[in-house]
């Protein structure tokens, strides 16, 4: 341990290494990670950097590594292991569905009420449970049904997100959701210069009147488009307006956007699910609650959250890790889940797990909040902790990108291809990276890398953290 500490102060320094280290694979692998934690990219900032071994825990490179910072997204490797640590990987979130009575000999009900509660109901997942309940004999509902988002509260955005955009990673959070609480814009060239592009709406509702000016310009000229969405007067929705131009013969684009009403888009999503599984609807089709009187006509399971836990880490779902925090206050307290009860619940969870805590702040699930400070030391403590779990350590695992393969790392860490699991971190001024590496000759760590307020820019800083993990698995001699 010794020579390992001697070496990475010699690193951090930028003292030459002699002959003899040099031709020492390890201290020439911390060499190579110490030039790395130095890069241009990270100028000016203030990182957090911790490499430790990934079956001792030893320590091998370190900067400031209990230093607390704005962790961005892998701020959800911790939200991520309190949910599987308190619901348990196999846990299944659960929409019931009330009625007055169960469906008469003639297939109809007299109302339904659905209580929601699951943050990965898609549109495939509605339609599930419009063809389970059509199963279950229910062929018309008289009246309503209503849609009841009470098991979470319904403050929508974190007051430290604002200014909130449009954008898709700002979707309004609820207990009631339908895809995220997002929706896709595809617009498509027309045939000739000056025509009209062709857009589209996926998933095509009357909730989402479209006003389009979209034209298509001449080749090459790249495309100009405009997606902004807004309460529609007329009627129970949201207007979409898409401006701009697309070039003539350009490849389709798409825009994802986020909802303004999470329930309201819930409702119309589930309305067209039962249409189409041929359950007429006399009534609307709207936010609500389940009558106490009611009677439990189904339970409809979602996926296990090993599966939901994949979907927040390997695509950075923010309105999946928010759900979650909420849901982990409501699971601490039996209230309404909020944020304020479920950062307490997700700092009472790390704690129990005896993670390092000093200094650190949690506002919320996502990272999305520069509030949040957190620790390399906390999110290599919080990483070991699952590695260390049987329960619900591999799903973690398999839930990180994988360099230059998948989910948020697709397109990054050449260097590194296939060598690193780890979660991203990214917002205006700060880049992150928190996960597992293997290097050339097998040896495992476990690390984290946080930056701050550096000098030259994201894109540069964000490069510098691909190149400290192409740096992490160069061991060779």
């Amino acid at each position: 341990m010794r020579r390992w500490a001697a070496v990475v102060v010699a690193c951090a320094m930028g003292v030459a290494l002699s002959a003899n280290a040099e031709r020492d694979p390890d201290a020439a692998w911390l060499a190579r990670v110490g030039a790395a934690a130095r890069a241009r990219g990270f100028q000016g900032g203030a990182q957090s950097m911790l490499v430790v071994d990934r079956a001792s825990g030893a320590e091998l490179f370190a900067k400031s590594p209990d230093r607390a910072l704005a962790p961005a997204s892998t701020q959800k490797v911790l939200t991520a292991l309190a949910a599987l640590d308190a619901f348990g990987a196999g846990y299944q979130f659960t929409t019931e569905v009330f009625a007055p009575a169960p469906p008469n000999a003639d297939g109809v009900v007299a109302s339904l009420a659905v209580r929601g509660a699951d943050p990965a109901m898609t549109g495939e997942q509605w339609w599930r449970l419009a063809n389970d309940l059509r199963a279950l004999g229910i062929a018309e509902i008289a009246g309503d049904v209503a849609l009841d988002d009470s098991l979470l509260d319904t403050e929508r955005w974190h007051p430290s997100w604002q200014p909130v955009s449009a954008r898709a990673y700002h979707a309004p959070i609820g207990a009631m959701s339908a895809n995220y609480g997002a929706f896709r814009v595809i617009v498509i060239p027309g045939a000739s210069v000056g025509a009209r592009a062709r857009v589209q709406i996926d998933p095509p509702l009357a909730y989402f009147p479209l006003s389009s000016g979209v034209r298509t310009s001449r080749p090459g000229s790249g495309a100009t488009l405009t997606v902004e969405r807004t309460r529609d007067a007329s009627a129970v929705g949201e207007r979409v307006s898409v401006g701009g131009a697309i070039a003539l013969g350009a490849d389709r684009v798409e825009i994802w956007r986020s909802v303004i009403d999470p329930t309201a888009y819930a409702a119309a999503v589930f309305r067209q699910q039962l249409e189409a599984a041929g359950i007429r609807v006399g009534g609307k089709v709207w936010a609500g609650r389940a009558p106490a009187q009611d009677v439990l006509l189904y339970a409809f399971e979602g996926l296990p959250l090993r599966t939901t836990a994949d979907l927040l880490l390997k695509y950075s779902n923010n309105f999946i890790a928010e759900t979650l925090l909420k849901h982990l206050g409501r699971l601490d307290t039996g209230a309404p889940g909020s944020w304020v009860n479920g950062a307490v619940a997700l700092r009472a969870r790390l704690g129990a797990l005896g993670l390092p805590l000093d200094g650190i702040v949690l506002v919320d699930g996502s990272g999305l909040s520069r509030d949040n400070r957190v620790s390399a030391r906390l999110l290599v403590g919080a990483l070991r902790r699952a590695d260390q779990a049987f329960e619900i350590g591999p799903d973690l695992l398999a839930g990180l990108p994988i360099a230059a393969e998948d989910g948020t790392l697709r397109k990054r860490a050449e260097g590194a291809r296939g060598l690193v699991r780890a979660k991203t971190g990214t917002l205006d001024g700060v880049t992150a990276l928190a996960g597992w590496a293997r290097t050339e000759r097998g040896r495992e760590v476990v690390f984290a890398l946080i930056s701050n307020g550096h000098r030259h820019g994201d894109v540069e800083a964000i490069a510098a953290v691909d190149a400290f993990a192409a740096a992490l698995v160069n061991d060779a001699e």
